[in-house]
């Protein structure tokens, strides 16, 4: 089924739902989801409608300019239009950490994620193998402090020629330039524990384990030049107990942050996510 999605942001007024929904309804759109949110604090409204393009009357490439003319010009809205077609292509990062690139993988092998896998980029070649056995690509690009600028142009050369949308850092262990971050904005999504800032350092579980923690986590986000200070797109908590051990709280650790950054990629491909300044809106 091919769809149009709209997320719309403006003042909050009122007949702004009514508006939106009597241009689908004269254009013959079967509406399949729709969600709304006021920010109070803001004086924002935010929507996301979603609907059939198959008996809708205002053709793919006319859809913008009419909505805009007969809809958002009235209420001075910001508006994004986008298709869930073709499918979007989605590159993996990635460097000896595999769990969450297996899980990506079975859920894209699964079918849990429609979209496309071109290529996988890793600074190691230790999960060659594995990427492999999906039939996907796999590109060793090492890193070095020295030479880092001319790997990075090696690696966005890599994702032009592919096409690629997006990008995920499935435990990429690198930190991207500002340059790299520029040609994918709010299209980066990292994942990394909770612990920050509290434990930082190659470590963090040892650390964690020594000062008796409770609770551990997993942060998604999208990356921005504020290290590990991107937009949360989805968090998520496991509770440990004394007797866990080191191994334990590593391997419950990493548990959750297979499902966090799942369930990060999920909303992502669903375009279901607005981005508000350094904050987002996860629309259902």
């Amino acid at each position: 089924m091919h769809t149009a999605i709209l997320i719309i942001q403006c003042r909050d007024n009122k007949g702004i739902v009514a508006a939106v929904s009597r241009f689908l309804y004269e254009n013959n759109g079967n509406i399949l989801a729709i969600d709304q949110y006021v920010d109070e604090e803001m004086g924002d409204f935010f929507m996301r409608a979603e609907w059939e393009l198959e008996t809708f009357g205002i053709g793919k490439d006319q859809i913008q300019e009419q909505f805009g003319s007969q809809v958002a010009k009235q209420f001075d809205m910001n508006f994004t239009l986008s298709f869930n077609f073709p499918k979007p292509k989605m590159a993996l990062f990635v460097s000896k950490l595999s769990h969450c690139l297996f899980d990506i993988l079975s859920r894209y092998y699964s079918g849990q994620f429609v979209v496309d896998i071109p290529l996988v980029i890793s600074n190691h070649a230790d999960l060659e193998p594995v990427v492999k056995a999906f039939g996907i690509p796999f590109h060793h690009i090492p890193v070095s402090k020295d030479t880092k600028s001319e790997q990075e142009a090696e690696q966005l050369d890599l994702l032009k020629e592919n096409g690629v949308d997006f990008v995920v850092l499935a435990r990429y262990m690198q930190i991207l330039s500002g340059n790299f971050i520029s040609h994918f904005p709010n299209r980066i999504i990292n994942i990394h524990h909770s612990f920050l800032p509290a434990f930082v350092g190659a470590k963090p579980y040892h650390a964690a384990y020594k000062r008796g923690v409770k609770i551990i986590g997993a942060t998604a986000h999208y990356v921005t030049e504020d290290l590990d200070a991107g937009p949360i797109i989805e968090q998520d908590v496991a509770r440990v107990r004394h007797h866990n051990t080191i191994d334990d709280l590593v391997q419950i650790g990493q548990d959750v942050e297979k499902v966090v950054l799942s369930k990060a990629i999920k909303y992502h491909l669903a375009q279901k996510i607005k981005v508000v300044g350094n904050r987002t809106i996860i629309f259902s």
